[in-house]
């Protein structure tokens, strides 16, 4: 039995419960026969906290009475995946609106308003209908999940939370209320790499209420200068 808190590396395979379609997996076999396969995507078993609302809420519930190595299939109402369809955040915007922020509208895309990420569902007559509610609300969605491992040392913790950020230090201490993490030079810092070392630390303070300083160290290496021809 899990609880609230626990750290836990899981596989999952998350499909429409009605048209069986594949919606995500960790599995980049099953991904690429689909045809859902993403090159930025890391693909693997994933971490989650339990009571972190990481994860749909009957998810949640069901893995609390999983034990390690458990494989289930769970199928969620809408109340227990992605919630009901609210059609008070469908909107009809300007076309207008849109061309002064310099964005090209077309249906399927993808935009953030107001900090609420939206579907563009149509364009036309110099209107943009855009959808707020996620894109599986209202649908019944069945999991097949398997618990991987039951994560219960901090640094393991860390490094694995690292990990689902894009950010995994290459080496983690734990002391006295202080965590140490070192980049080395192997890790390459990019625009990604600092905005999910942003977000780790902030989960590491969010999950870990016994950790009150977390120290960053990053090693680099002066680039290969170029030959000259």
């Amino acid at each position: 039995m899990f609880k609230d808190g626990d750290f836990l590396e899981i596989e999952y395979s998350v499909r429409d419960a009605v048209s069986k379609e594949l919606i995500a997996t960790t599995d980049e076999k099953l991904a690429k026969q689909s045809n859902i396969y993403q090159k930025d995507i890391q693909y693997g078993s994933a971490i989650v906290v339990l009571g972190a609302n990481s994860i749909i809420k009957g998810l949640d519930r069901e893995l609390r009475n999983m034990n390690v190595n458990d494989k289930k299939n769970f199928t969620f109402k809408p109340q227990d995946a992605f919630g009901d369809r609210d059609e008070d955040l469908v909107r009809v915007m300007p076309l207008s609106e849109f061309k002064s922020r310099e964005i090209d509208p077309y249906p399927g895309m993808r935009i953030n308003l107001d900090n609420i990420t939206a579907t563009v569902k149509s364009v036309n007559s110099g209107r943009v209908v855009v959808d707020a509610n996620h894109q599986y609300a209202g649908r019944d969605i069945n999991y097949e999940v398997r618990v991987v491992k039951h994560i219960t040392d901090d640094r393991e913790k860390i490094e694995a939370l690292g990990k689902s950020y894009g950010s995994r230090p290459t080496r983690v201490e734990v002391n006295s209320g202080k965590v140490e993490m070192v980049y080395n030079s192997d890790v390459k810092k990019n625009a990604e790499y600092f905005v999910g070392k942003a977000n780790l630390i902030a989960s590491i303070f969010g999950n870990f209420k016994n950790v009150n300083a977390v120290e960053v160290k990053e090693e680099y290496e002066r680039p290969e200068e170029k030959k000259e021809k």
